[in-house]
């Protein structure tokens, strides 16, 4: 686990003007239309379905310099996205080019061989080398994560305010008071989305980074030099249980959808998954101050880290498709920092290419983020997801009133079945 440079994120953060650009712009690497041969219709594979809109602004600029080619979004939902789309981009019909998770989905779709090597393109240089290292493997660079998300809680600033309270807590028993006094004034201290399996796991992030002893914690679970009976990872679990009676009634079966609106109607205080979800909460409506607030698990002078980031989305050109040139052109044009920027400010979501400026104002209120000491989210640790899901169900079970000792039991049979 790594944590962000200053200087890389600052030059993320500081912006050059480059959206006023778009028009004008043509892709990196000179000329950013398709060959004629290479046309027809594109199939672009992802799970951002709150991006449908802003993608297909980029989509009609994108058409505009590339006669002869059109794109088509094929949205997925990011739970299905995860356990699906390796045999959709086998079939070579979906996903001419797609997106990834960091993680187990990129190994698996490299023992596939569906990665086009993008290694030596044009393209590559547009982006901050340190937030792509997610998408490479054995020297090549197979993939590009385009998005800088902190999985880190959601907090309603205006909540925050009227609970009291001014500053982030910085130690455990902090935490717990703050979601008292959001309990205090009536509203659902944390709305966690604890029946989805693809959000549930979120909050374990920040969880583990403070109470694991080493960065690489969780994988090591999968390897078997950790257990998930271990004193450390029983701590995370106990206090799962400690937060239980903070979360919304029937937490374990809400989800993504149930906690997002339980949170964006202002019924909440913290929504515990991240930033990619700021736009979701601003489409249903919220008009309230947003900000992230991190559980800090420990006493203050034993916390390393401040909060959990992730390089994910990870863009490539599937080996697959009959495609390739029109879809590396594609890429090519994500990988405009003025595109990026429409991208960014249009999704409420930091990306990781060079040189954009951001205008979105909660992109604004989330900036200093971008220069705290936050660890690479490690709940991606894991390559092999069913490894993973016993792990996150442990979590699970435990606000669900299985003791936290069973929880570790059940959990580690199924590690060691499928390890």
């Amino acid at each position: 686990m790594t944590s962000l440079s200053r200087r890389g994120l600052l030059r993320l953060a500081a912006g050059t003007g480059a959206a006023s650009l778009l028009a004008a712009c043509a892709g990196p690497g000179g000329s950013d239309s398709a060959t004629k041969d290479d046309g027809g219709e594109l199939s672009f594979a992802h799970w951002r379905a709150e991006d449908k809109d802003v993608f297909a602004q980029i989509i009609t600029d994108f058409q505009k310099k590339n006669s002869g080619v059109t794109v088509r979004q094929d949205i997925t939902a990011s739970a299905d996205y995860q356990s699906t789309e390796l045999q959709k981009l086998r079939g070579g019909s979906v996903g001419d080019a797609f997106t990834a998770f960091r993680g187990a989905q990129f190994l698996e779709i490299g023992k596939a061989g569906l990665w086009t090597d993008l290694t030596g393109r044009d393209l590559v240089a547009e982006y901050q080398p340190e937030l792509i290292t997610a998408g490479a493997q054995d020297g090549k660079q197979l993939g590009l994560p385009y998005q800088l998300v902190f999985n880190t809680p959601l907090v309603n600033t205006d909540l925050l305010a009227k609970a009291g309270v001014t500053e982030a807590p910085k130690d455990w028993d902090g935490f717990l008071a703050l979601l008292e006094a959001f309990k205090g004034k009536g509203v659902t201290p944390i709305a966690w989305p604890g029946g989805d399996s693809a959000n549930a796991g979120q909050l374990l992030n920040v969880m583990v980074v403070n109470n694991a002893p080493t960065d690489d914690a969780l994988g090591k679970i999968e390897t078997g030099e950790a257990r998930v009976t271990d004193d450390w990872f029983l701590t995370v679990l106990k206090q799962y249980q400690q937060l239980a009676p903070y979360f919304q009634t029937g937490a374990t079966g809400t989800g993504s959808d149930a906690a997002l609106a339980l949170f964006a109607q202002g019924k909440a205080g913290l929504l515990a998954t991240g930033s990619f979800q700021v736009s979701g909460v601003r489409k249903l409506g919220a008009t309230f101050g947003l900000d992230l607030l991190s559980p800090i698990t420990t006493t203050a002078d034993k916390a390393k880290y401040e909060g959990v980031f992730n390089a994910t989305f990870i863009l490539g050109v599937n080996t697959k498709s009959g495609k390739q040139e029109a879809a590396q052109a594609w890429l090519d044009h994500l990988s405009d920092p003025a595109v990026a920027g429409v991208y960014a400010n249009g999704t409420a979501q930091h990306v990781t290419v060079k040189d954009v400026e951001y205008t979105n104002a909660d992109l604004k209120a989330l900036a200093p983020w971008l220069t705290k000491k936050t660890a690479l989210a490690p709940r991606f640790q894991f390559s092999n997801l069913d490894v993973r899901g016993a792990v996150e169900n442990a979590t699970v079970a435990v606000v669900g009133g299985t003791s936290p000792e069973e929880a570790a039991e059940a959990a580690q049979k199924v590690v060691d079945q499928k390890r």
